[in-house]
Parts: C-alpha cells; structure tokens; sequence
C-alpha cells in the first residue's frame, strides 16, 4: 500500500467516522428535547399531586379509601387462613374468587414465585405452594 493510498483510506474513515459522530449528536439533540418533555410532564404531575393531596382533607371524610388489598395481599391471606394446606395457582385462583384463565392463573404463579424466594412459601410439590411454618 502507497502514501496516496493509505491516506485516501484514512480520509474515508475521517469521512465515515465525522458522519457517525453527526448521526450521534442529532440523535442526542432528539433525546434532550424527549428529556425535558419528560421531566416538565413528571413535574406537573407532581404539583397536580400535590395540590390533590392538600385539597382531599378539605373535601370531607366522605371519600373512600384507598384500596389496601393488594394482590400479594390476598394471596398472603388465604395461606396464612390456610397454613397447612398446599395450593395450586388454580386452586388460589378459586378460593379466592380470581378469574381462572390461563394469563391471570400465570400472573399468580410468578407471585407464587416470589414469595417462594423470599421465603413465605415452601414448595411441597411441583406447582405445590405451601405456608413455611
């Protein structure tokens, strides 16, 4: 390879690199305008929570509460009324009174799950959950 040629191939990466870099920078000035929609958006969301906040206690004590029965919640509740019974996600599903389709009973196995690995729950057998007592 000759000086002419090695510097012409220098040039076309300089081309194709400057290029890149424009492509980049662009896609920067795009991302920073999304950022501060984003962050002037969260903000007035803060405030309208804010000024909710302040306005509810005015309102009465006629709202009603917030809801306090997660899901997580239920299903801690059935085994601790049930400590000695092992269930299937299915199982869960009908005493509890949960839509029993497939997606919503896999919602509940993955819940399952979770509190098998932080411990509640032991796993008598496959698909099997138990209170840990």
């Amino acid at each position: 390879m000759n000086t002419t040629e090695l510097l012409a191939d220098l040039q076309a990466q300089h081309d194709e690199t400057a290029a890149r870099s424009d492509e980049l920078r662009a896609h920067i000035a795009q991302l920073t305008a999304a950022m501060a929609e984003t962050e002037a958006r969260l903000a007035d969301l803060t405030t309208a929570r804010k000024v909710i906040t302040e306005l509810a206690p005015a309102a009465g004590s006629e709202s009603e509460p917030p809801e306090t029965n997660t899901a997580y919640q239920a299903i801690v509740n059935a085994f601790n009324q049930h400590p000695d019974q092992p269930f299937r996600a299915r199982e869960l599903h009908e005493l509890l009174d949960l839509p029993t389709d497939e997606a919503s009973v896999n919602v509940t196995r993955a819940r399952l799950g979770r509190l098998l690995r932080q411990g509640f729950l032991t796993q008598p057998g496959r698909g099997r959950y138990q209170k840990r007592t």
